[in-house]
């Protein structure tokens, strides 16, 4: 199926996004559940030593070897950037109330573009970290990290006390004023600032692969980083066919040494000494069953002791979602993902020439569906198309993987029509590839000690997981939901479920499926002991959920509203926040909707009002780090761009009051616009507002062009900080 892209009206994309062809057992006319997945936990094994890894290793990946040697050819991809909720910091002695970054579990950080702790707001914009303190409202510190050259590299912040932890996710960037010894590295590069003076750079840390996540937890951070085996495949030749390209590709595996599958890092301390290291084989483990295209390594380290030690421990394991709470750390992938797929060109919808009227409260009143864009299952905001030579994390769909490269183990070349005949014998036919089943592997590891987690258990569901916050620890019960496909007489379906695991074994206790029957999921919730799903292709079912009885839980009430909700966002008692679009009755969007929810009573959710901005989009509907929720005042503030059917218009961050019972416009923060520069061909400024804090009765908003300082009641300006 097509994919609709239409972010803040319609943002063309510059890329074609990863599509994929559907695979599942045949069911009855109207089915939409998918042959049950055993759920039983994987167990995983340490390697006896280096011998025994690269023997393992080299029989695994010799089987997911194709022709292109790992994954398929180049090419361009969607990449997914990696919540603000209320809260008070004492680091820095006394300060402001303040919020912080909006995350998915309370006490657990997330990196970000901005942390503050009431008495400092530190950001990192273009390559630059900035301190800026919040009583004078003076930028107090500056830190080139990367060359300017570079200002689009993308990174996030983790703030402990005086230290900083500047993350760059990838794309090979070199620290300003380094002198590159060989080619940058096209991974991640973690950064360690000192904050207590002018601030300056006392590490590094630079691994091979590429960034999946990171979370803190106090003071010590887990970094999840992906690596894949570093082999030298021959180039394709075209005068060769597939079946013996691949297995050429096989010959080169079977003979790569143990260095090209271990993970490696290298660390760089105050004064500029680096070392390397790589994970010893017996903090290797692995499940009885993986494709040796990858190993995930989790880093851990305290930011007050720099990367002295960073604990460094790998699974033999692919991973795409990081989940982590105060004692445990989940990685989780669907090896599905990681197989080759065809390209489909991206579909952008035009704008809508006529649009729904709206009353002063900001209430849809009418909604006229227009033929200018086709009628299409929308997909969630995307984040911008960026270029790398690795397989990425894809965005969610309805859709999975073409048929994957033939088992070498099973192919062979026959001869050439006309050869003559030899001795050896005849090649046997190459037999059908099977597709890996559409499940999501769960790997859970304990943090309650300090330094490296500990390995606890593995499990498995069916179907793929939207985001992290499909996953939810509660009281020892881990809570999945996932869309599976499946086929029908009426062709493809899909269906959600949810799956209540036990967090020490992962093995399944109890499920709810059949939600959404044909549609898939677009947000997720989990509350305590009390969910909310949304499914979305043409209306919006937003599904409660009872998990009280890990082993019995149940669907309790179920509304259907035009348009979806793609995040999720609590409210307090009996109330729940969602923020999504608002779409017409055949599905299409139609701009950015704020609702909000009353679920006091499960068995009948209702929903109280409704803001509606035609022709818009926001940033927090793909990423909650771009969500302000501040419950003193009731203040909602999201980032929004919006499309006039010429352009789109970015740089505006809307300002909402939640009450009891309605969702009504405070106004709007704009930034200015940026000056004209001969130096933005790399990186253009952008005035767009990226985030939202607040800091006593003020509200701060950041753009690549500044911080905005504004009274949280009038929305009165403030103070300007520009960025230099």
């Amino acid at each position: 199926m097509r994919t609709s892209i239409r972010t803040a009206g319609a943002v063309t994309l510059a890329a074609a996004l990863l599509a994929t062809a559907c695979s599942s057992t045949e069911s009855k006319s109207g089915a939409s559940r998918t042959t049950p997945v055993d759920l039983g936990n994987i167990k995983l094994v340490s390697y006896t030593g280096c011998d025994d890894m690269l023997a393992g290793l080299r029989a695994a990946t010799a089987k997911s070897v194709g022709p292109w040697g790992l994954g398929g050819p180049q090419i361009m991809y969607m990449e997914k950037r990696a919540d603000a909720a209320t809260a008070t910091d004492d680091a820095g002695g006394a300060a402001p109330e303040h919020s912080t970054t909006n995350v998915h579990e309370a006490g657990v950080d997330e990196p970000d573009l901005v942390k503050t702790d009431g008495n400092r707001v530190i950001t990192v914009n273009r390559g630059v970290l900035r301190v800026v303190d919040t009583a004078t409202r003076k930028v107090t510190g500056t830190l080139r990290l990367v060359d300017a050259e570079q200002a689009w590299a993308p990174a996030d912040l983790l703030v402990s006390g005086d230290r900083a932890l500047v993350l760059f996710s990838g794309g090979g960037i070199i620290p300003f004023g380094a002198m590159a010894k060989r080619a940058a590295s096209p991974g991640p590069r973690y950064v360690l600032v000192d904050l207590s003076g002018k601030p300056k750079v006392i590490g590094s840390l630079t691994p091979n692969g590429s960034h999946v996540d990171a979370r803190m937890v106090g003071s010590t951070v887990r970094v999840v980083v992906r690596s894949q085996p570093e082999i030298n495949f021959p180039d394709p030749s075209p005068d060769l066919s597939e079946n013996e390209r691949t297995r050429r590709n096989v010959e080169v595996v079977k003979k790569a040494p143990i260095e090209a599958w271990l993970p490696k890092f290298e660390t760089t301390n105050a004064e500029g000494a680096t070392s390397t290291g790589s994970v010893r084989c017996d903090q290797i483990t692995h499940p009885a069953e993986y494709t040796g295209t990858s190993l995930l390594t989790v880093h851990s380290f305290d930011l007050s002791r720099g990367f002295a030690e960073t604990a460094p421990i790998s699974v033999a394991a692919d991973g795409d979602t990081v989940y982590g709470t105060g004692s445990s750390l989940y990685v989780t992938s669907n090896p599905r993902w990681w197989w080759p797929r065809p390209i489909e060109p991206s579909v952008v919808e035009d704008a809508p020439t006529s649009a729904p009227q709206t009353s002063q409260g900001g209430e849809a009143t009418a909604i006229t569906a227009t033929a200018q864009a086709p009628q299409v299952e929308p997909t969630p905001t995307e984040p911008p198309v960026t270029a790398t030579p690795e397989p990425a994390s894809p965005t969610p769909a309805d859709s999975t993987p073409a048929t994957p490269a033939p088992d070498p183990s099973t192919t062979a070349t026959p001869a050439p029509t006309g050869s003559p005949a030899t001795s050896s014998p005849t090649p046997e036919p190459a037999k059908t590839p099977v597709e890996p089943p559409e499940e999501t592997e769960v790997h859970r590891f304990d943090l309650t000690a300090p330094g490296a987690p500990r390995y606890v258990a593995s499990g498995k569901v069916p179907g793929r997981l939207l985001n992290q916050y499909s996953l939810s620890e509660h009281e020892g019960y881990l809570r999945v939901a996932t869309t599976s496909n499946s086929f029908s007489t009426t062709g493809q379906r899909s269906s959600s479920a949810v799956y209540v695991l036990k967090s020490d074994t992962l093995t399944k206790t109890g499920e709810i499926d059949g939600l959404g029957d044909g549609e898939r999921i677009y947000s997720v919730r989990f509350i305590g002991p009390v969910g909310y799903v949304v499914t979305f292709k043409q209306v919006d079912p937003l599904y409660t959920l009872d998990l009280r009885d890990p082993a019995a839980p149940r669907k309790t009430g179920e509304l259907k509203i035009t348009g979806y909700s793609a995040y999720l966002h609590p409210a307090g008692d009996g109330r729940l926040i969602g923020l999504g679009q608002e779409a017409s009755e055949q599905g299409r969007t139609l701009g950015t909707q704020v609702s909000l929810f009353d679920v006091s009573d499960p068995a009948n959710p209702r929903r109280l009002s409704q803001m509606f901005q035609k022709d818009s989009g926001s940033e927090a509907e793909w990423d909650p780090h771009a969500f302000l929720y501040w419950a003193k005042t009731g203040t909602a503030v999201i980032p929004l761009n919006t499309w006039d059917g010429t352009e789109q218009t970015n740089g505006t961050a809307l300002v909402l009051n939640i009450g009891d019972s309605a969702v009504t416009r405070t106004g709007t923060i704009v930034h200015p616009k940026p000056k004209p520069t001969g130096n933005t061909r790399f990186a253009p400024f952008d005035p767009g507002i990226r985030r939202s804090i607040v800091i006593g009765d003020s509200i701060w908003t950041v753009s690549d062009l500044g911080l905005k300082v504004s009274d949280i009641t009038d929305l009165g300006d403030q103070a300007w900080i520009p960025f230099d």
